[in-house]
């Protein structure tokens, strides 16, 4: 069997909207939708911004862990659209969960907060993104979520 290696492609900082419904607790737990209001892609894969108009549909599990849903479209600075999507888990100790949710700086080491994008494209010079798995690790700002997306060989 061959051993898997990932390679880093790029990096997203996300701007996210205070969250814009708060549907209370649900059946699955408790359901927030923040906006992606924006944000900029940089990395030596790919580079360009995200178009405003993607959501994040947050679940609060009953375990605390937060179970992320996130659709939005990066314009890659050729001007090629790229549809992503991802899911993710974020959850740490309780204190660490509430200065995140303030929207504090927190250290990354201090909590686990892991993605799965999937890229979507027609975009010619941006095909690879559709014939790749990647896998992120996140981190959070006063600006919203910050992931680190690597490529996996």
């Amino acid at each position: 069997m061959s051993e898997m290696k990932v390679i880093h492609a790029f990096d997203m900082q996300l701007s996210v909207k205070t969250p814009i419904a708060d549907l209370g607790k649900t059946p699955l737990g408790g359901r927030l939708i923040a906006e992606v209001t924006g944000g900029d892609v940089t990395g030596p894969m790919l580079n360009g911004h995200i178009q405003g108009g993607g959501a994040d549909w947050l679940l609060l599990r009953d375990d605390g862990v937060m179970q992320l849903d996130v659709r939005l479209t990066i314009e890659a600075e050729d001007g090629g659209l790229i549809y992503t999507r991802y899911e993710g888990l974020r959850h740490g100790p309780k204190e660490v969960m509430e200065k995140m949710a303030r929207g504090e700086e927190v250290d990354p080491s201090q909590f686990y907060f892991r993605i799965s994008p999937r890229f979507e494209t027609a975009s010619e010079p941006h095909l690879w993104l559709n014939r790749h798995l990647f896998v992120g690790t996140g981190a959070r700002n006063a600006q919203g979520p910050k992931y680190s997306v690597f490529k996996v060989e």
